[in-house]
């Protein structure tokens, strides 16, 4: 689905961006900082729009400032292989091949900043320090991915749901603090392509989970009522 966007203006906003300490800009200084807002423009997608498809060429780099996208491939048989999901600060676009190795569609009304690839480039080349700072992002999602894959192992339907919570509880923290509260804007399908699971089978696990008082199933997300009991489960 090819998206409808909202453009606003070039940055600008920069410097008081709620989520700059987790972005890849951290790393600037105000003046690098104001030179840096005006190569990128803040752009709305609405809920279930692409932001951009797997093979598409990549002409832009996008740091997610608000919502949930979910990262998937697609599969030579038509299924979807949901592969993460990036949250505010995540910084999405680069890659070796020049072509986008994922798609990415909006869960719900998410705000990116999207950056030209050309002049972006330019701007790292002068600045070793920002290319570290991807560096650094670079490294997490290849551990966030190592995971994954461990997720996707010989790991029972219980052990995958226990680890997905804490793991989305842990991402949500620098974000909005510390809670038992956990949203999930993601749907059980979502969840289930991620985890390799069918959505029957997570939806028994949730079930299962809240009747063992692990959980508790709430509006647009759970309450995690035995945080030891899912961390044991995690690392079984």
């Amino acid at each position: 689905m090819k998206a409808s966007v909202v453009t606003i203006e070039p940055n600008g906003l920069c410097k008081d961006c709620s989520i700059r300490e987790f972005s890849v800009c951290a790393s600037l200084d105000d003046a690098e900082l104001r030179e840096f807002e005006h190569l990128g423009r803040r752009v709305h997608f609405a809920a279930c729009e692409s932001v951009f498809s797997e093979e598409d060429f990549t002409t832009s780099f996008f740091n997610v400032l608000d919502g949930v996208m979910r990262l998937y491939k697609l599969l030579p048989d038509g299924r979807r292989q949901i592969v993460g999901f990036a949250l505010p600060g995540d910084f999405l676009g680069m890659n070796v091949s020049g072509r986008h190795n994922f798609s990415a569609d909006a869960i719900g009304p998410v705000t990116v900043c999207q950056f030209s690839k050309a002049p972006f480039g330019r701007f790292i080349e002068e600045r070793p320090h920002l290319l570290r700072r991807i560096n650094e992002l670079a490294v997490r999602e290849l551990s966030q991915a190592r995971d994954h894959m461990v997720l996707l192992g010989r790991r029972s339907a219980e052990e995958k749901v226990a680890t997905f919570l804490l793991g989305w509880r842990d991402r949500l923290t620098p974000l909005n603090g510390p809670s038992n509260i956990v949203p999930l804007p993601m749907s059980r399908q979502d969840i289930a392509d991620y985890l390799g699971l069918t959505i029957e089978t997570v939806s028994r696990t949730f079930t299962k989970l809240e009747r063992d008082g692990v959980i508790e199933i709430i509006h647009g997300g759970i309450s995690l009522l035995d945080a030891a009991r899912a961390e044991a489960l995690a690392a079984a």
